[in-house]
């Protein structure tokens, strides 16, 4: 088992190119580079595919179940979904469903949706912590939007953005350092022993 931490994050826009693969990259990899570890960005559209193979997780396409299994092994994970009807994505949807009921106990886990305007931004409180609190996931404390201001050609352009994310990467790091901590003690086997 590799002492490297792991940020993964999942992308639920179905289409490629976009603006939340491009937030959802630059905040794993924020969250990488503060915790020495190393980053994994799945695009749910490139998924997709596989994960149309059947209504059971045996039945889905290879590339389906490596996605699952990164995030279920996942040291931190960061999700995001672009803004559809008030709520996440279909697709970010229909990939959690697929994801171990427990696998994500005590995750720690990094909100993010992007929206067309900033009448969106209430998603990642009203629409996507109730979804990772079914998980039992320990949903870090700032979410991050952005809008479409935020991005030019698909890259994150906005000094504002930037300064959200860090202020988030600065409140959320003593917590994920210490839960990191606790899920290492967690994994230890028992001693044997008297």
């Amino acid at each position: 088992m590799s002492d490297t931490i792991r940020v993964v994050g999942v992308s639920g826009s179905p289409t490629d190119p976009s603006r939340t693969t491009a937030l959802v990259r630059r905040v794993s990899e924020a969250f990488a580079d503060k915790l020495g570890g190393e980053t994994q960005v799945i695009e749910l559209a490139t998924v997709l595919p596989a994960l149309a193979g059947g209504g059971y997780r045996p039945s889905l396409g290879p590339a389906a179940q490596d996605a699952l299994e990164a995030v279920e092994t996942a040291d931190v994970l960061v999700v995001g979904s672009p803004a559809y009807r008030a709520t996440y994505s279909g697709l970010f949807k229909l990939f959690f469903d697929y994801v171990g009921q427990y696998a994500l106990v005590d995750t720690p886990i990094v909100l993010t949706a992007t929206g067309g305007s900033d009448r969106h931004a209430l998603l990642v409180e009203h629409q996507m912590r109730p979804l990772f609190g079914f998980f039992q996931a320990l949903t870090l404390p700032l979410g991050i939007f952005a809008n479409e201001r935020d991005f030019t050609d698909y890259q994150v352009t906005s000094d504002d953005l930037d300064e959200r994310i860090e202020t988030s990467l600065s409140r959320a790091l003593p917590l994920v350092r210490s839960q990191l901590v606790a899920n290492a003690v967690a994994r230890e086997p028992a001693l044997a022993g008297g």
